[in-house]
């Protein structure tokens, strides 16, 4: 082969090299671009989630801390200790209430259905894990299957038998006061007092759960700002 016929093939596959590298690069450059705008969408839309989820976290601390103060209420009932008669409803409706987790996790199923390494930074990555499968999961078991803490069914019966008898209605049929001191057996109240021990030390637990929830919330929101504000 000629030495000008070499230089005329070799530039041309050389030519050809060059585009196809650059070719590749582009599209790998495109890739990368279209997954890091990917990434971005699903990280605000996690973190507008955990947002509301910190609200719904609330709103059931709230709820408990309220069942807490509804425990120490009928205490002081069943230990003939002096109450705020206007307070009896509320607390007569909040005592044995139940509460659900709310989660909101589409923005997380949406990850998972793109794939969970489109996260790349493995830290916010294992702790939004973390938070889904671990924190959020166990949340929901204990305030909707965990026996011991479902108070409406287990406490709800008993207490209002030995209770409702007592209460005086208005005439539209509202509570609005109770007879006091109560007429019960003293076997009786030691049994309700129980029962208002477990509701409260039980409402304390969840809440300790809330807590740590709360707190990983707030990490991983702080990691996603982070990340956004790159």
């Amino acid at each position: 082969m000629k030495i000008g016929s070499w230089k005329k093939h070799g530039f041309e596959f050389l030519s050809i090299f060059i585009a196809v590298i650059s070719a590749f690069a582009l599209n790998n450059w495109n890739d990368n671009r279209r997954d890091n705008k990917s990434e971005q969408k699903i990280l605000r839309e996690i973190s507008n989630g955990l947002v509301k989820d910190l609200e719904d976290v609330r709103g059931n601390e709230s709820g408990h801390k309220l069942g807490i103060s509804a425990c120490h209420y009928f205490k002081n009932i069943l230990t003939d200790k002096p109450v705020d008669i206007d307070s009896l409803g509320i607390y007569y409706f909040i005592v044995t209430r139940d509460f659900v987790s709310i989660q909101n996790v589409a923005g997380y199923e949406t990850l998972k259905s793109q794939g969970l390494e489109l996260i790349e930074n493995d830290s916010l990555r294992l702790d939004i894990i973390s938070l889904y499968e671990y924190d959020y999961q166990t949340l929901r078991k204990l305030e909707e299957e965990y026996s011991e803490i479902q108070f409406n069914e287990n406490y709800f019966k008993e207490i209002n038998q030995n209770l409702a008898p007592h209460f005086q209605f208005d005439v539209e049929q509202n509570i609005n006061g109770i007879d006091l001191p109560l007429n019960l057996p003293t076997e009786q109240k030691k049994i309700l007092l129980s029962y208002l021990l477990k509701i409260q030390k039980n409402r304390n637990f969840i809440l300790q759960s809330y807590a740590q929830v709360s707190k990983n919330i707030n990490k991983v929101l702080g990691k996603i700002n982070a990340e956004l504000s790159e």
